[in-house]
C-alpha cells in the first residue's frame, strides 16, 4: 500500500466491484402482512368462523359484531407492536456517515458508504470504526469492542491486527487498511444471523391455540347434537340446522379475544411504570413463564462503570467507598499517615491519563477510556486540583502505551510517570516488599490491577525512547479497578432462585473477572463451575447437560456460542430468557423465548431485537417483570374462568330445550347470549385481567400447567357454572308459572315470555357480578381479599349493572334483544344469583383446601 493511500479513480472502479459500504437491507415484511397476521392466528380464525355461521343462521348483527370484535382487537394487537424488532436495519446506522481517508496523496473526507478495500483510514478518539481495517500503524490506539464482543475493557489492538465495523475508538490515533466492506463485514455476518433466529410461538399463544381447539370442539360438538335434537323433535332439517349453528356461535366467549390482549397491554402497562417496556405484548405472559435466565454481566449485572475500590502502597492502603464516577467518596488510609502517599498515586495516576470523568445532564459519565476516567475521579476524591497541576508542571514528553511494554509515561516536572499492567511495571523497580502478595490478592479478588510508578529525571534530559525511560522505576502503588454489581443484583438473583428460575452468566468478558462478579451478587454455583467458549462441546446433547444448571459461568462467548446456547436450552425444554446490550446479542435475543435488552447502555441494535427493554438498565427490573408476567398468567386463568362461568349459564336453556323435546321454551336467545358476552361481561373480564400480583407469586416454581387445565374446568363447568344456571332458570320458571303456564301446555303470550327472559338475563348477569369477585383468586374466599381492594374491579361492576339497565329497560335494544323487564317476582329470584354463586365458591374453596391440608397430612 503506498503512503499517498488509492487514486480517486482506482476507488471508483473498487467501488463498482464491489458496491457500496452499506449493510444488505433485509427483507421487511409489510405492514399489511403484520396487521393480517393479527387477523388470522388460530384464536381469530375460531372467532371468524363464528361469525361467518352467524350469518348463515340468519343472524348478521351478531356475524357483524363478531366481526368488529375481531377487527378491532387485531389493529389494537398491531398498534401496540408496530414498533417491532429492525435489527438488521439498526445495524446499518452503526456506520458513521464520514470516515477520513487518504486519496490522491491528501486527506480527505468522505461519506462512509464510499469505502473501499484498499482505502488507507486515518483513525483518532471518537470515531466508530466504518469496515473492517487492518492495523498499519498505531499511536496509543485504544478501541471500545463490546458491541460485537462484550468484553467492557478496551482493547489496544497491535499493528497487523484487525478492527471490525462497529468497534469506537476509545484514544490515540491510527492508519489502517481497509479490507472489508459492507456485506464483507464481521457486523454483517451478526447482521446475517439475527433474523435467522426464530423463537417459535410464545408460551402463550400455544395455550391460547390449545384453548381455541378445545373450544372449537366443545363448540362443534354442542351443536351436532343439538342438530340432531332438532330433528328428533320433528324440526325441519333447515331450521334444524340453523338453530344449531346458532347454538354452536352462543358456546364461543366472543368477549375471551378482547380480553386477553387488552389484559396483556395492561400488564405491559404496568411493566412500563416499573421500568421495563414490552415490545411484543405476549412477552408479558411470557417472562412469567421464564425457567431459564441467561445474563450478561456488563452494564447488565453490574453498572458498566470502571471504579477504585483499593489502592496498595508501599506506606499503607487505602480502601476508597464510592458509586460510578462522582467526586464523593469515602476514602480511609490504613494507616492515616498512608494519605500524603494515596495523593502521590492518584497524581500520578491521572497525569498519565487522558480519559475524564465529567457530569452530563447531572449524572457523572466517562469521557474516554472507563479506567483513566475511574484514576480521574479517584484524584478528584483525594481533593486534588490536577489543573494547577497541569499548569505548574506541564508535560513536556510521552511515551503511548503500546501491547508489548502494555504500559505507558509522561514526562511532567521533571519526572517520568508511569503506569502500565504490574507484571510489567513491577519488574522494572525492583524488590519492592509486599508488592506481589497484594498483586495476588487483588487479582483473586477479580479486580483489574495497575502498578503506579516514577522516576526522577536527573539534568532535565529526556531519554529517547521509553525502553530507555522505563528502568530504574519507584513503585508507588498498585490501583485495584472493579466494575461494581448494581444495587439489588443479589436480592434480584435470590428472587429468581426462589421462583425456581435457573439463571447462568454469559458473557463474552474474561473468565476471571465473570467468576468474581458471579461470586459478589451470588450467582456462581456451589461447585464454582466456570466454563469459556472454547469448552464447549460442537455436540448439542453434550452441551445441554453441561450448561443446563444453577449458577453456571460461560465467559469468553461469541455470538454464535450465545445463539447456540439459547436453541440448546429451549430444546431442552426451558422458557429461555436471554438479556443483552451489544450488537453480538442481538442473534440470540431473537432465538430466546424473551429477548431483554438494556434501554440506557444496550445498543439500538439490542433493543429492536428484543421483547423487553430494562428503561433502567437494572437486573432487579427483570424480578419485576416475571412477577407481572407470572399475575398475567394468573388473570387470563381468572377471567377465562369468569368467561367459561357464563358459558354454562347460556348454554343451559338450550340444554334444557333440547331435553323437553321442544316443549320448553328457551329461556335465553343467541342475541342475549351476545350482549352477556361482548357486553356486560368485558368490563369485569377486563378489572380481572388487571389484578395486582399475589404477594406469594415469586415463591414457587413457574406454572408449567395448561390454561385450561382440570381445576379451570371444575370450577366453572361443575361449581360455579351450574349454580348461575339453576337461578337463571329459576328466575324464568317463577315468572311463566306465575301467568299460569305448567310444562305440557302452550307456550304462554309472548309478554310473559319476554319478561321470563328478562329475569334469566338479569340472573346471568347477577351471577356474573358475584362470580367476578369469587375469581379473584382460587383458594381464598371473595370477603378476605376485600371488596374494594380492586378499584377496577368495582367500577367494572357498576358498569354491569349499568348495562344491565340499558339492556332491559331500553325498548328498542330490549325488543332486538327479546327481552323485558322482568317484574319483581322475576327480580327478586334472579337477585338470589348473588349469594348463591358466592355461597357455592365458599363451599368448593372450603372442601378444596380440606382435601389439599389432608393429602398434606398423609405426605
Amino acid at each position: 500500500m503506498a503512503s499517498r493511500g488509492l487514486s480517486g479513480e482506482e476507488a471508483a472502479r473498487r467501488r463498482r466491484e464491489v458496491g457500496p459500504n452499506v449493510l444488505p437491507a433485509p427483507a421487511k415484511e409489510p405492514a399489511w402482512r403484520r396487521l393480517a397476521g393479527e387477523m388470522v392466528h388460530f384464536f381469530a380464525l375460531l372467532f371468524w368462523v363464528a361469525g361467518g355461521l352467524a350469518f348463515v343462521a340468519g343472524l348478521p348483527q351478531l356475524g357483524i359484531a363478531v366481526f368488529v370484535v375481531i377487527i378491532l382487537n387485531g389493529v389494537f394487537a398491531f398498534v401496540q407492536e408496530e414498533r417491532s424488532a429492525r435489527a438488521a436495519e439498526r445495524l446499518r446506522d452503526l456506520l458513521p456517515r464520514r470516515a477520513t481517508v487518504v486519496r490522491d496523496g491528501q486527506v480527505v473526507s468522505i461519506p462512509a458508504d464510499e469505502l473501499v478495500p484498499g482505502d488507507l483510514v486515518r483513525l483518532e478518539g471518537g470515531d466508530r470504526i466504518s469496515a473492517d481495517l487492518r492495523l498499519e500503524a498505531v499511536h496509543g490506539l485504544a478501541v471500545d469492542t463490546s458491541t460485537l464482543t462484550g468484553e467492557s475493557v478496551p482493547a489496544r489492538p497491535a499493528v497487523g491486527e484487525t478492527v471490525f465495523a462497529g468497534y469506537f475508538v476509545v484514544e490515540g490515533e491510527a492508519d489502517a487498511t481497509v479490507v472489508e466492506t459492507g456485506a464483507r463485514t464481521r457486523l454483517a455476518a451478526i447482521a446475517a444471523l439475527t433474523p435467522s433466529g426464530r423463537g417459535g410461538p410464545s408460551p402463550l399463544r400455544l395455550e391460547l391455540d390449545r384453548v381455541s381447539r378445545s373450544i372449537a370442539l366443545i363448540a362443534v360438538g354442542v351443536g351436532t347434537a343439538f342438530f340432531l335434537v332438532a330433528l328428533v323433535v320433528g324440526m325441519p332439517a333447515t331450521d334444524g340446522f340453523l338453530f344449531a349453528v346458532g347454538v354452536t356461535v352462543a358456546v364461543v366467549p366472543e368477549g375471551l379475544l378482547p380480553t386477553v390482549t387488552l389484559s396483556l397491554a395492561m400488564g405491559g402497562q404496568r411493566m412500563a411504570e416499573r421500568h421495563a417496556l414490552v415490545r411484543h405484548l405476549e412477552a408479558v405472559e411470557t417472562l412469567g413463564s421464564t425457567t431459564f435466565i441467561c445474563t450478561d454481566k456488563t452494564g447488565t449485572l453490574t453498572r458498566n462503570e470502571m471504579v477504585v475500590v483499593d489502592v496498595w502502597m508501599p506506606a499503607g492502603r487505602a480502601a476508597i467507598d464510592g458509586s460510578g464516577y462522582r467526586p464523593e467518596a469515602s476514602v480511609t488510609c490504613t494507616p492515616p499517615e498512608a494519605a500524603a502517599s494515596l495523593e502521590e498515586v492518584a497524581r500520578v495516576g491521572a497525569r498519565c491519563s487522558s480519559g475524564q470523568a465529567v457530569e452530563v445532564d447531572g449524572r457523572w459519565v466517562a469521557r474516554g477510556d472507563p479506567m483513566e476516567a475511574a484514576l480521574d475521579a479517584l484524584a478528584r476524591r483525594v481533593g486534588l486540583d490536577l489543573a494547577a497541576d497541569e499548569r505548574r508542571a506541564p508535560v513536556v514528553a510521552r511515551f503511548p502505551f503500546d501491547p508489548r511494554r502494555r504500559r505507558m509515561s509522561v514526562v511532567a516536572g521533571g519526572q517520568l510517570l508511569v503506569k502500565g499492567a504490574p507484571d510489567t511495571v513491577l519488574p522494572r523497580c525492583g524488590e519492592v516488599p509486599g508488592a506481589a502478595t497484594a498483586l495476588d490478592e487483588m487479582a483473586h479478588r477479580g479486580l483489574r490491577v495497575l502498578a503506579v510508578a516514577r522516576r526522577r529525571l536527573s539534568g532535565g534530559t529526556i531519554p529517547a525512547t521509553a525502553d530507555d525511560a522505563e528502568v530504574d522505576l519507584e513503585l508507588l502503588g498498585l490501583v485495584g479497578l472493579e466494575d461494581p454489581p448494581r444495587d439489588g443484583a443479589a436480592a434480584a438473583l435470590a428472587a429468581c432462585r426462589r421462583a425456581g428460575v435457573k439463571v447462568a452468566m454469559v458473557t463474552g468478558d474474561h473468565p476471571g473477572t465473570a467468576r468474581a462478579i458471579a461470586a459478589e451478587v451470588g450467582l456462581l454455583a456451589a461447585d464454582g463451575r466456570v466454563v469459556t467458549g472454547a469448552d464447549l462441546p460442537p455436540d448439542d446433547q453434550a452441551l445441554g447437560d453441561l450448561i443446563d444448571h444453577d449458577g453456571i459461568v460461560i465467559a469468553r462467548v461469541s455470538p454464535e456460542d450465545k445463539l447456540r446456547i439459547a436453541r440448546v436450552l429451549r430444546g431442552r425444554g426451558h422458557v429461555v430468557a436471554m438479556t443483552g446490550d451489544g450488537v453480538n446479542d442481538a442473534p440470540a435475543l431473537r432465538e430466546a423465548a424473551i429477548g431483554v435488552a438494556m434501554g440506557r447502555s444496550g445498543t439500538d441494535v439490542a433493543r429492536e431485537a428484543a421483547d423487553l427493554v430494562l428503561l433502567d438498565d437494572d437486573f432487579a427490573t427483570i424480578v419485576e417483570a416475571v412477577r407481572q408476567g407470572r399475575a398475567t398468567f394468573a388473570n387470563i386463568r381468572r377471567f377465562l374462568t369468569y368467561h367459561l362461568t357464563d358459558n354454562v349459564a347460556e348454554l343451559t336453556p338450550f340444554v334444557v330445550w333440547a331435553l323437553s323435546g321442544g316443549r320448553f321454551p328457551l329461556a335465553l336467545g343467541v342475541l342475549q347470549v351476545l350482549a352477556l358476552d361482548i357486553g356486560t361481561d368485558v368490563f369485569p373480564a377486563l378489572a380481572l385481567g388487571g389484578e395486582r400480583p399475589a404477594a406469594h407469586v415469586l415463591d414457587q416454581p413457574p406454572v408449567r400447567g395448561h390454561l385450561l387445565d382440570r381445576s379451570l374446568l371444575t370450577r366453572a363447568f361443575g361449581v360455579l357454572g351450574p349454580t348461575e344456571a339453576v337461578v337463571e332458570m329459576a328466575a324464568f320458571l317463577a315468572v311463566i308459572a306465575s301467568s299460569g303456564w305448567s310444562p305440557g301446555e302452550a307456550f304462554p303470550s309472548g309478554g310473559v315470555l319476554l319478561a321470563a327472559s328478562g329475569a334469566a338475563f338479569m340472573a346471568v348477569v347477577l351471577g356474573q357480578v358475584a362470580n367476578a369477585f369469587a375469581c379473584r383468586s382460587t383458594g381464598r374466599f371473595a370477603w378476605q381479599l376485600g371488596w374494594g381492594t380492586n378499584r377496577l374491579l368495582v367500577w367494572a361492576v357498576v358498569a354491569e349493572l349499568g348495562l344491565l339497565g340499558v339492556f332491559l329497560l331500553f325498548r328498542p335494544l330490549a325488543e332486538l334483544l327479546g327481552q323485558s323487564p322482568p317484574g319483581v317476582l322475576g327480580a327478586a329470584v334472579a337477585a338470589l344469583a348473588v349469594p348463591a354463586v358466592l355461597g357455592a365458591d365458599t363451599v368448593h374453596k372450603a372442601v378444596r383446601t380440606r382435601l389439599q391440608q389432608r393429602r398434606a397430612t398423609r405426605r
